[in-house]
């Protein structure tokens, strides 16, 4: 079965740097796009960043745009997200999912999904 499992999440200063790491196992992902979502405490689910395995074309929202970098390891078969400049405001559970042609911006298109890792950003 598929798996996606995150790790990397903790406590970080406001400015500070985290890379958040997801292991990917349970089939070849070619095809698939790889994204980061975060969720808040009474707060949507929102995205955060998508790359495309085979291509490596990547996608942002402008919340994260400049400040945070996706990319991945074929060979590893890793996804990672490195978060940079960090706010206050990106405290949340950050979420690894695994698309076939999903929208972006829409969680329920993502097929497979870890179980998220916390980010708490202080002030």
């Amino acid at each position: 079965q598929v798996q996606l499992v995150e790790s990397g999440g903790g406590l970080v200063q406001a400015g500070g740097s985290l890379r958040l790491s997801c292991a990917a196992s349970g089939r070849t992902f070619s095809g698939y796009t790889m994204g980061w979502f975060r969720q808040a405490p009474g707060k949507e689910r929102e995205f955060v960043a998508a790359i495309t395995w085979s291509g490596g074309s990547t996608y942002f929202p402008d919340s994260v745009k400049g400040r945070f970098t996706i990319s991945r390891d074929k060979a590893k078969n890793m996804v990672y997200l490195q978060m940079n400049s960090l706010k206050p405001e990106d405290t949340a559970v950050y979420y690894c999912a695994a698309g076939l042609a999903p929208s972006l911006a829409v969680p329920g298109t993502f097929q497979y999904w870890g179980r998220g890792t916390q980010v708490t950003v202080s002030s």
